[in-house]
């Protein structure tokens, strides 16, 4: 336990020292829509470049920059770089970024995505904002009033992971998001479970009437596309379309034989 907390604290103290030492990278995971049968758009996923260990992966350091709110530099510093790379892509794509509970009550999130988008100069209904139900948690006004100031603008709204926390149909009623982002938790037992299909089938179905868009994590099997698109789901994520890629990889990822041969 005491090597844990020692080794714990020395990844604080690099993680204090990785963003000016610009160690971050930020690699994209294509959304493919199953209607267009293309690319929509890329989510941005931050990635570690540790000087002695190595690539260090958002589930391992991501927390760490939550409890001592260093994720609001670094998510600022996301939303900064990830506009500025979409601007220079070939086609209209979105980019989606995460924002974390944190950051979300920053009082300076508003104006650091004005500041990225203006810099960047890239359309606002290019941007989607990626929350968890975390955030609504709080269930108060100034929550509700911050997702509004986003939308007026144009920025888009996805509800991610719904139905993994603290699911609730009010979370829906309050707030008109642009989209439900369905867990890979979810998604993995497409074909083999019938509970989870029945899960996925409504949540998919509740999404549309909603006039809400839906994209399916974790997208691994020829099976699981079929199944999703049958369902009307509109977006699929995963390794059958693409790993995430660096930015210098986006344009040959949008021209691959492999892109071509799932559409």
């Amino acid at each position: 336990m005491n090597d844990q907390a020692r080794a714990r604290r020395l990844l604080k103290s690099d993680l204090r020292k990785a963003l000016a030492a610009e160690e971050f990278e930020i690699f994209y995971q294509p959304l493919f829509n199953l209607t267009d049968r293309a690319i929509s758009g890329f989510e941005a996923l931050l990635r570690w470049h540790h000087p002695e260990r190595g690539l260090v992966l958002p589930a391992e350091f991501i927390p760490l920059a939550e409890e001592t709110e260093l994720i609001v530099p670094l998510g600022e510093w996301v939303l900064r770089q990830a506009c500025h790379e979409a601007a220079s892509w070939p086609g209209q794509q979105r980019i989606a970024v995460n924002i974390s509970p944190v950051q979300f009550r920053s009082p300076r999130l508003m104006r650091c995505i004005l500041a990225a988008l203006t810099s960047s100069e890239m359309p606002a209904h290019r941007l989607e904002l990626e929350i968890t139900e975390t955030v609504l948690l709080s269930d108060n006004s100034e929550t509700i009033d911050l997702l509004h100031q986003l939308r007026s603008v144009g920025v888009r709204i996805s509800l991610d992971d719904f139905g993994t926390g603290y699911s609730s149909l009010g979370y829906l009623r309050r707030f008109p998001f642009d989209k439900m982002k369905i867990d890979r938790s979810f998604v993995r037992d497409l074909g083999c479970d019938e509970g989870t299909m029945a899960i996925v089938r409504a949540l998919i179905n509740l999404a549309n009437s909603l006039g809400m868009a839906t994209t399916a994590e974790g997208v691994e099997t020829r099976e699981q596309l079929e199944w999703l698109q049958k369902e009307c789901c509109t977006e699929i994520q995963g390794y059958i379309i693409s790993r995430p890629v660096p930015h210098k990889d986006i344009r040959l990822l949008l021209e691959s034989d492999q892109l071509r041969n799932v559409a």
